[in-house]
């Protein structure tokens, strides 16, 4: 039996200023009390919160690379790499996020992503994220055209014997010859169908979601912009109370007014913020090979050679700063990070601070800056 006792720490939940402490039995917690509270709680460990912020794990469901390392080289030692890094950036469960490849490449990634899953050193892998090859060229960023293709149901197929319950979302253009039907399979197969690097328009989005499709990937990013007399697929989401959307919140890929925009409209309930890092993350201003492409990363902004933005370099713990920055209110920018994530991919145990709730914690001070991590009632990183 391991059990854990945190005490001195405060709540983003709480209306008023008050410490907590959590005592955790084998990676669960198992009750949350006022740290006023008169009782006695005999623990193996103690750990002391010195008041600072406690919150729920991050879980980011759009992550290619970090710190030097892209999940798509072949190598299982990149995938353990990612795990570290989120575990340094407060995320605590994350989605390895493809690009277009060949589908060599593809089940080479999946493959890696079974053998860590289990024994990761950080962050825990929930689950795989396809973000192609099913996309439009004519809004493909920097995906690399040379992989797109039509949606290919017997290719899908054979991606899923590989992947079998490790795949959790698909990222493809609904518009293309094919897409209504991978849609439908997708859905039938509980797999989340999500819209982007589509040149959909209104009509073709309202029809993928009746279809199944209920995710949007980086919102506003990758499609058709909205026009007065052409709402494209950002409109038509936003229409659809069930359709969740994801937000790069990086002050790059979205200026802070539609950040606000996506948040009046969507709820935090609805609204996911996401890093879509590469592995320049944590790794600084250089020259970086990603998709296949050249990428140039300069004061933080990563950019192909034609300037098409490339991915991100932002972390969980910037991204939500920056949505507090941009007037989204603390409470609401932590559930964007943490349990809007968790109910769309279903794990009602992650997410939260809740008796019965995985003991995924990350403790950050006033600067937004990641104190420890903890997942499953393991410490994997400490500032210390």
């Amino acid at each position: 039996m391991n059990t854990i006792l945190i005490r001195n720490v405060r709540f983003v939940y709480d209306a008023e200023p008050k410490l907590r402490c959590l005592f955790i039995r084998n990676g669960r917690i198992e009750s949350v009390h006022d740290e006023e509270e008169s009782f006695v709680i005999q623990a193996d460990s103690i750990i002391e919160g010195n008041g600072q912020l406690l919150i729920p794990g991050m879980i980011d469901v759009h992550i290619h690379g970090a710190e030097g390392f892209d999940m798509m080289d072949g190598t299982i030692q990149s995938v353990e790499a990612v795990s570290r890094a989120c575990a340094r950036t407060g995320c605590t469960s994350f989605l390895a996020t493809s690009v277009s490849s060949t589908l060599t490449d593809l089940l080479k990634m999946i493959a890696n992503v079974k053998e860590v899953q289990g024994s990761e050193p950080g962050a825990r892998l929930i689950g795989l994220h396809i973000e192609g090859p099913y996309l439009n060229v004519k809004r493909k960023g920097m995906q690399n055209e040379r992989y797109l293709r039509h949606p290919d149901l017997d290719e899908m197929k054979s991606i899923l014997e590989t992947s079998g319950s490790l795949l959790r979302m698909v990222t493809l253009a609904p518009e293309l010859p094919g897409g209504l039907e991978m849609i439908r399979f997708l859905k039938e197969n509980g797999i989340i169908a999500a819209i982007a690097h589509s040149d959909a328009t209104y009509e073709e989005a309202k029809l993928a979601f009746q279809s199944g499709a209920s995710h949007v990937t980086h919102c506003f990013n990758g499609m058709r912009p909205v026009h007065h007399r052409d709402p494209g697929v950002v409109i038509a989401a936003f229409e659809e109370s069930s359709v969740s959307v994801q937000a790069i919140v990086d002050d790059v890929h979205l200026h802070p007014a539609i950040v606000r925009l996506i948040y009046r409209e969507k709820g935090p309930d609805k609204m996911v913020l996401i890093t879509d890092a590469l592995q320049a993350m944590g790794m600084g201003d250089g020259t970086y090979l990603f998709g296949g492409h050249q990428v140039n990363v300069s004061q933080g902004v990563a950019t192909l050679s034609d300037g098409t933005l490339a991915s991100s370099t932002v972390t969980m713990n910037e991204a939500l700063e920056k949505a507090v920055m941009s007037g989204i209110p603390l409470k609401d920018a932590v559930m964007m990070a943490t349990q809007t994530p968790a109910d769309i991919l279903g794990l009602s145990h992650k997410g939260r601070i809740e008796p019965g709730a995985d003991a995924d914690l990350v403790l950050m001070n006033d600067r937004f800056e990641v104190l420890w991590t903890i997942v499953n009632g393991k410490m994997v990183y400490s500032r210390a």
